[in-house]
Parts: structure tokens; sequence; C-alpha cells
């Protein structure tokens, strides 16, 4: 049995289990926002983890899950605990539960996508590109800084500047106009991530294990994905990358340990590459929805142990 954790509305977590239900695979969803039904136990035993999950008035073994999918997001945000106060019983209890979830995901025997700690480097941008980098991959000349004239004189030199989050918080990238200079002093108390802007076309690639897909986006926003905001039409089209490409892609995942990744490239016209960052939980279900890529069945095949 597998096991989906998440809230089952969520499409990329909708689309899986869709998939697993044409292929006969018998799954569990952990429904998220039902955290109240859910009770987890599990111990080390001559170094194996072995336990029981309580979900729904059912019992089920954790042995008996061979692989896990995990959707989770932060609790805090359920909108059951929105309104609760620090300390209350019920979010002591979501915390507890999840807690140990998400313990269990790091050492269970079975297939997770992804495991806790290696989805890690993605909360500081910095630290991940150095791995990126470190793998092959160009990555735009960069500067965090909350001083206002070295981001000033980094600007003067690029020319044309984005600025972004540090953090694995989404952020909307945005390039630096003139008329952002005067708004600079406003970094002192927070340092930004600068970094000169590539021309070039947009490329996600999914990796699934040893499958790769590759979707090119065409769109007149800096941040694609928030197009629709500046009333500008993104295209995506199915790309097929060249295979040293690909399989430097595949690689990188392989590296961060992350057997499900999303990795944002900008290819130049002069085909050099840039790898801007890697997502450990991709949202897959934007680039399948506009080209047709079975990502969410390569994704219950690799969960299934289906080649």
């Amino acid at each position: 049995m597998i096991l989906l954790c998440g809230i089952p509305s969520e499409p990329s977590l909708g689309m899986v289990f869709e998939q697993l239900n044409k292929l006969g695979v018998p799954y569990l969803v952990f429904n998220q926002r039902h955290y109240d039904s859910m009770k987890l136990e599990f111990g080390l035993q001559n170094g194996k983890a072995s336990g029981w999950m309580k979900y729904d008035g059912q019992y089920y073994r954790l042995e008996q899950f061979i692989a896990i999918y995990s959707r989770l997001m932060d609790f805090r945000f359920l909108p059951e605990l929105e309104s609760e106060p620090p300390g209350s019983a019920k979010l002591e209890y979501c915390r507890i539960q999840h807690d140990a979830l998400v313990r269990w995901c790091e050492i269970a025997p079975a297939r997770v996508v992804n495991r806790p700690a290696p989805m890690g480097s993605n909360y500081s941008k910095p630290f991940q590109s150095q791995l990126i980098r470190k793998h092959g991959f160009l990555i735009p000349e960069t500067l965090i800084s909350n001083d206002p004239y070295l981001v000033y004189e980094f600007f003067k030199h690029h020319k044309k500047v984005i600025y972004k989050s540090i953090c694995s918080i989404r952020s909307i990238v945005q390039t630096l106009e003139e008329k952002d200079i005067t708004r600079l002093n406003l970094i002192r108390l927070c340092p930004v991530q600068f970094q000169e802007f590539i021309d070039g076309v947009n490329v996600r690639v999914h990796t699934i294990g040893r499958k790769a897909f590759a979707t090119s986006i065409h769109a007149g926003a800096t941040d694609y994905r928030y197009s629709y905001m500046q009333g500008e039409e993104e295209t995506l089209k199915e790309m097929k990358l060249p295979g040293e490409l690909t399989e430097k892609c595949i690689n990188l995942s392989e590296a961060l340990e992350l057997d499900f990744a999303g990795i944002d490239l900008i290819i130049t016209p002069d085909n050099r590459t840039y790898c801007l960052e890697v997502n450990p939980s991709p949202a897959f279900s934007y680039y399948e929805n506009n080209t047709g890529q079975p990502i969410a069945l390569a994704v219950a095949k690799y969960l299934s142990a289906i080649d």
C-alpha cells in the first residue's frame, strides 16, 4: 500500500492518486485537514522502524506502506487551526502528530518522495546555489546584501537585475528598476538576494527517478508564474533536452537525494545553461495540464516500483 499525505483537493496530489486508481495500486490518503482522526506511533528495533497509524478508525501497520508521497503544508495554516491560540490543545495535538509523521518519513524503510532532510537545501537559496554550481551548472552572478550602496553598484554594473527572497518562502521575482533605487534604504533591516538578469528561455525540468520531463515557458513577465497578474500570457510547450543536459539534471537531483524534483533552468541564445534553483516539492499540475506530459503517471509508477 502507498501512503499519500496532504490535502486531497490539491491538484498535484489528486492527479497522483487518480493515476494510482488507473494502475489498480492500493493507497491510503491522509487528509491533513483531518489531523484529529490520526494517531501515529513508531519505534526502532534492531535498526528498523516499525509501528502503527490509526486513521479514520482504522489501524495500519507502518510496515505495510511500501512508499510515501508527501505534500504536507505547514499545519499552522490549516483552516481548522487558524484561529487557535498558541499552545492550544488542538494545535499541540496536530504538531505532535505531524512531527511524528515527518520523523517517520525520514527513517521509514520505504520509498519516500521526498525525505524531509534532503528537502532542507531549499530553505537557503544561496546554499543550494553552491550545490548546484558544484554539479556543473552556471548560476547567475548574485549579491546578497542589506547595503544600498553595494546594490546600486551591482545594478550599475549589470544594467538589468532581478531580486527575490533568500529562503524557501515563495516570492514574486521582480526586475529592479531605476525608480526602485530610492527605496533601497528599506533593505537595511533585511538582506535581499539580487541577481544579474539572464536572457533566455525558461525551462522547468521535472525529474522522477531516472526519468525527466522538460517544459519550455515563454512569457512577457519576469516571473512567469505570475504573468496573469500583469495581463500577460505564457506559453508552455513540451521540450526535448539534449541527452547530456538531461543526464546533468537527473544527476543533480540524485546528488541532492531528491527522488522527485523541479529544476528551473534558463537556456540562453548561445546555449549556455543556468540553473536558478531546485524545488524539492514541485507542484507539477500546472505543467502537465498545459503540455500533457505524463508526470503524475511517472510519479505513481515510481511509488509503485513499476518501470
